[in-house]
């Protein structure tokens, strides 16, 4: 049965996902096996289960396992920090399989990247450094382990996490570092990991500094994404000038399932972030700009299924047509903790 009405934590959004993912595709250049896609991902071990049973009740969710920066402790919080990262790999291997049986005439997989891992400097207070590096550290053994790509995140960490990525570089196969806000020197430092992209969402667009990094992020090393419900783009955002698209909203006391609901970052609202894009790069046609993005977004989460039909997208010379992008990041978080991941 398709999902409705889900609930995330105790105080967490109430989601139609056929609305919310029809209301996203509204373009003839769209995953050509799904859709409209979203990645639901987990920040813990509990919240990977959750993300994987969300994907399970719609064909276009996919999900990602792996622990979040600030939620590092749990690790050791049962004394037996061994058995915590096996529970991950068990889980990851579980999705995999139910992907490949959900699919059987291609080698589709419902688990597609290890995340969302890394480290969070602005956030000690959730979780010291030395074990957030720790167990960062760790999760490339869960990547090496299932050959999937990584989910990154890096808040004010950016030599720790460079160090770290450096050390494994080997044992992972690509990765996007997303919610991007990292100043030139950061972006310098990952850009020097050739296997890595950099998501763009609302939150790598306030300031004008933000978009003067943007405006040097190479294209070929680039994604976007909503980062749902968090990180939509406010009028109080430096990028918002570039901002064309709009959609009806309406309090989520007043739910329309032809709405947005208000303060609600949602999939559709990623053609916001393309157009603040292709404004920053001087674009005016935003149909080659958003094949771009897609193909890099294939090559990272849909290797083996999406390549071939990426690259037709790309060679297809279709001129006027804007892709949403295939993924926008459907966040599950702990409200009821107050520990926002974004």
């Amino acid at each position: 049965m398709p999902a409705r009405g889900l609930t995330v934590g105790s105080h967490g959004w109430g989601w139609d996902v056929q609305r919310d993912l029809q209301r996203k595709a509204v373009s003839p250049l769209r995953h050509p096996l799904r859709p409209s896609t979203g990645l639901v991902t987990g920040g813990s071990l509990e919240e990977s289960k959750e993300a994987l049973a969300i994907a399970e009740t719609d064909g276009r969710l996919f999900c990602t396992v792996g622990v979040h920066p600030t939620r590092c402790k749990e690790f050791e919080e049962n004394g037996n920090p061994e058995e915590h990262f096996k529970a991950l790999v068990s889980l990851a291997k579980e999705g995999i399989n139910k992907g490949k049986q959900r699919l059987t005439s291609r080698d589709f997989i419902q688990v597609v990247a290890v995340g969302e891992c890394g480290l969070d400097y602005d956030r000690l207070h959730f979780c010291p450094a030395e074990i957030q590096k720790k167990y960062f550290e760790k999760q490339f053994e869960l990547a090496e382990a299932v050959k999937l790509p990584m989910f990154l995140h890096m808040r004010a960490a950016a030599e720790d996490f460079s160090d770290i990525l450096a050390r494994n570089k080997h044992r992972f196969n690509g990765g996007v570092a997303h919610s991007f806000t990292g100043s030139m020197e950061d972006l310098d430092k990952l850009l020097s990991f050739n296997n890595l992209f950099l998501g763009i969402n609302g939150c790598s667009l306030k300031t004008a500094d933000n978009l003067h990094v943007l405006s040097s992020i190479p294209v070929e090393r680039m994604m976007i994404e909503t980062d749902s419900p968090y990180c939509e783009i406010k009028n109080t955002h430096a990028g918002v000038k570039f901002v064309k698209s709009v959609w009806p909203s309406k309090k989520k006391e007043k739910y329309d399932p032809d709405s947005t609901v208000k303060g609600r970052n949602e999939p559709c609202l990623v053609r916001q972030v393309l157009e603040v894009v292709a404004g920053c790069k001087g674009v005016s046609d935003l149909g080659p700009l958003s094949r771009t993005l897609y193909h890099n977004t294939c090559r990272v989460f849909f290797p083996h299924d999406l390549d071939s039909a990426a690259d037709a997208l790309l060679d297809s010379g279709t001129e006027g047509c804007v892709s949403d992008g295939p993924l926008c990041y459907i966040y599950i978080k702990p409200w009821h903790t107050g520990n926002l991941q974004s």
